[in-house]
């Protein structure tokens, strides 16, 4: 599979869970149908041209690399081909869930990842609301995380789109039945899971850091029982709800300074 490939598929999966998932905020909305915001699509799209841009395709590239010299876990051990694409998806959605962890603990991540966190309406398009600087902090370790695991390209473009998709459905504003849910929630995040992190309460930000699996939280203790018949109230103390655009952008580097000065 070629990075043309690559990009093409992961284009094709993004706009089926964007169909898929804003339909489900219509059919059982937990707040109320949410139009996606247009600061969080202005961050969205920055990030698609400096990322998609510079490095569209560098976890594909990352994964023949390793391939062809034969580096990481996966190229060294032998595994079913099936085996090595679940392993990929399992390992790093555990590093994903370890960076996550990490933004919350270190004060100059936190400060991008704040951004984030001040949408104040929870909904799939804040799963799109990050900070450019955050997404080009992760990546080394996500390309290191590639190599060292590995990982087969097709493990990895699975991954992307099963990443993807739960990125856009845990930060839906859905309510899903209450059996469902349980059933879900021994094993998967559920946009209750993770409504709870995005609680204003600072305790709740330390709970439910897993994007596709629970199971991380449970097994590090940070995980936050949560449904959908609680309400929650969303957003950062600290940190205006109605920024705009230019203000999300500079709102890392503002802090920085009003502390220096």
């Amino acid at each position: 599979m070629g990075e043309v490939e690559f990009q093409a598929i992961k284009s094709a999966g993004f706009v089926a869970a964007v169909v898929l998932v804003f339909s489900l905020q219509r059919l059982s909305p937990h707040h109320g149908v949410r139009r996606a915001r247009r600061v969080n699509l202005g961050l969205w799209g920055v990030n698609l041209l400096v990322i998609g841009g510079a490095c569209g395709a560098c976890a594909c590239a990352a994964s023949l690399w390793a391939s062809r010299h034969e580096v990481g876990v996966l190229n060294v051990v032998d595994l079913t081909s099936w085996t090595a694409v679940v392993g990929t998806v399992v390992a790093l959605d555990f590093v994903s869930y370890g960076w996550h962890r990490v933004n919350h603990v270190v004060p100059f991540l936190w400060r991008f990842h704040q951004v984030h966190h001040a949408d104040a309406q929870f909904s799939a398009s804040t799963g799109v609301r990050f900070h450019t600087g955050e997404i080009l902090l992760s990546l080394p370790l996500r390309l290191g995380a590639v190599v060292l695991l590995g990982a087969p390209v097709v493990g990895v473009i699975v991954f992307e789109l099963i990443f993807g998709a739960a990125n856009l459905l845990v930060h839906g504003d859905i309510d899903l039945p209450p059996r469902l849910e349980r059933a879900l929630e021994r094993v998967f995040v559920t946009p209750a899971l993770h409504r709870r992190h995005h609680g204003r309460a600072v305790c709740q930000h330390g709970t439910n850091f897993g994007t596709v699996f629970s199971v991380w939280d449970r097994l590090f203790a940070s995980f936050g029982p949560n449904s959908s018949s609680s309400k929650i109230e969303i957003g950062l103390d600290a940190v205006a709800a109605g920024l705009s655009f230019a203000g999300l952008l500079r709102l890392p580097f503002s802090q920085w300074r009003s502390r220096l000065g």
